[in-house]
């Protein structure tokens, strides 16, 4: 199993739209990004375990924890001409972008702030807080995740 966080804007798609899917399941789509995008296809794997942060606003912060439902499948929005996700380079013969589906399974009590998440000295190799790293999906290792997942009181999504 490999662990990862995955960045999103609320005012996109929040933690709690999530929660609000039936199921509590939903695609994760509309990455653009050829190193993600090498990822989400080669490397993202059923069961896998995920992060997902709050992008842009403030405070920026890891909200809960997902897990991958359903792995790599081609992104249908890239052939869509009428959707902001549309790529006239991607076909469904010769898909470009690929997406996964993702299913909430617990809530921080608290998020964990990007401020936070800086003042630990275990996570200053973390992806997420170094400079310049903008990846919308990234690894996380495994001591990383412990290090968060004991930071806080977990509550299970039912």
């Amino acid at each position: 199993m490999k662990y990862w966080l995955a960045k999103t804007e609320p005012n996109t798609y929040s933690w709690q739209d999530l929660l609000n899917e039936p199921d509590k399941t939903t695609s994760w789509e509309g990455v653009r990004n050829y190193q993600v995008r090498n990822a989400i296809r080669d490397e993202i794997k059923k069961d896998d375990l995920v992060f997902i942060y709050h992008s842009v606003v403030q405070p920026m912060a890891i909200m809960g924890i997902a897990k991958v439902v359903k792995e790599a499948y081609p992104d249908h929005f890239a052939f869509d001409p009428t959707h902001k996700y549309y790529d006239p380079k991607s076909s469904p013969d010769d898909p470009t972008w690929f997406m996964f589906d993702i299913k909430a399974m617990q809530q921080f009590a608290e998020p964990v702030t990007l401020t936070e998440l800086k003042s630990y000295a275990p996570l200053q190799r973390m992806g997420l807080l170094q400079k310049g790293n903008r990846l919308s999906v990234q690894r996380v290792s495994p001591v990383e995740w412990q290090y968060i997942m004991a930071s806080r009181k977990l509550i299970n999504i039912k």
